[in-house]
């Protein structure tokens, strides 16, 4: 029986893990034995399996809310891009999407995404590309109002060349923020995945004028030799007078 997960940051337990080490298969290359290598070894692809996660990165949002503290009883939540659910099955125990905390505020999650994602308990999931006209107007009826947090884990695909990359995912960051502007609550939080490369200026300008405090984390659950790190921006200002 599948393990359900309870949003507990597990990753600092348990004893160290024998390395394994891959053989380069004929046919295969010298890159995809690295990647095959790394996966095996990595102590938070074994705890997301262990504890029921869909994925490594539900580790990266633990580190993020237990250092900022968004995902709390009751808050009602936008996961943008939530393929294939990890970072939603973290929030559910912890916003108390399921209603199980008692004499705690029932919280809400809504998860989008451009492909189908599997059911997940707690979790209100539609299909739809979040840049469409009109996108936030249905988030806003699926909610039923305002969030009080907008998240996202989204990467554009992959070019193989890192500035490419770089702005492409700045650039969806970006129409994310733009998002959590006309959906949030005053007071609101917004996360977000960037990558480090020069191009960010802007967005953080952006950010800072909605937003008391914008803080850049690169956790711990993000791999050492990724450019990736996390802008998480609190208190939204709200619309501007």
């Amino acid at each position: 029986m599948t393990k359900k997960p309870d949003g507990k940051n597990t990753s600092g337990r348990g004893q160290r893990d024998l390395k394994v080490k891959v053989k380069t298969a004929r046919g295969r290359k010298s890159s995809s034995t690295r990647w095959l290598q790394r996966q095996l070894n990595d102590p938070y692809v074994k705890r997301a399996q262990a504890d029921g996660y869909r994925g490594r990165a539900a580790f990266k949002i633990m580190e993020l809310d237990d250092k900022f503290r968004f995902l709390v009883p009751g808050a009602r939540v936008v996961d943008l891009g939530c393929a294939p659910g990890g970072w939603c099955q973290v929030a559910v125990p912890r916003v108390n999407a399921l209603g199980e905390k008692a004499g705690k505020a029932q919280g809400f999650i809504l998860g989008v995404d451009l492909q189908e994602v599997e059911p997940i308990a707690g979790v209100e999931l539609h299909q739809l590309d979040f840049m469409d006209e009109g996108a936030d107007d249905k988030v806003k009826d699926w909610l039923g109002g305002k969030a009080d947090v907008v998240m996202s884990d989204m990467a554009a695909a992959s070019s193989g060349h890192k500035q490419t990359d770089h702005l492409r995912i700045i650039a969806l960051c970006e129409a994310a923020a733009y998002l959590a502007f006309d959906v949030l609550e005053e007071g609101g939080t917004f996360v977000s995945k960037v990558l480090a490369g020069g191009a960010e200026g802007e967005l953080q300008k952006l950010l800072k004028q909605r937003f008391t405090k914008v803080a850049n984390v690169k956790p711990p659950a993000s791999r050492s030799d990724s450019s990736e790190k996390f802008v998480v921006a609190t208190g939204f200002r709200g619309a501007p007078g």
